[in-house]
């Protein structure tokens, strides 16, 4: 079974981390998918350097892969094999954009790709990759927010 986690990931966070190692078990596989419509944004790195910074986190889990995409995710799953799309929910506003999202995604994939939420654990439920970019534009150490690579 394959599954497909995508996002934007700019940056790709320990709440997003977090997503991936809970996640994991529920597959044989789970390909990150990276998001290439970020109209490259000056300052902002290419869906390539988000992707391969994810990889190097992921270096030692050959269950996971990494690719940018372009288009719509659930293209982007049908390409992979995938029969679920992961999201992560860390609130109720999130739970219902992502409801809107799968319902929208049953009905492309003609009821062959479902979404499965993963609730954010409780103490990274406000860490967002919009968040640490604000931190960052204002000189703040984000480290703790970013994750370190896996050695397992």
């Amino acid at each position: 079974m394959i599954g497909v986690f995508a996002g934007s990931f700019n940056p790709f966070t320990i709440g997003h981390d977090s997503i991936v190692r809970r996640a994991l078990p529920l597959f044989d596989r789970l390909v990150i998918g990276v998001v290439g419509q970020q109209v490259n944004k000056p300052g902002q790195p290419s869906a390539e350097e988000r992707a391969e910074a994810i990889r190097r986190i992921y270096t030692h889990e050959p269950r996971i892969s990494v690719e940018p995409y372009y288009g719509l995710a659930i293209d982007f799953a049908r390409q992979q094999g995938a029969h679920f799309i992961v999201k992560g929910v860390r609130s109720v506003k999130d739970f219902e954009y992502e409801r809107d999202q799968a319902d929208v995604n049953r009905q492309l994939s003609h009821g062959e790709v479902e979404t499965v939420l993963i609730y954010a654990e409780p103490h990274l439920a406000a860490v967002s990759s919009s968040l640490v970019r604000e931190l960052q534009h204002y000189g703040q150490d984000v480290s703790a927010y970013l994750p370190q690579p896996h050695n397992s």
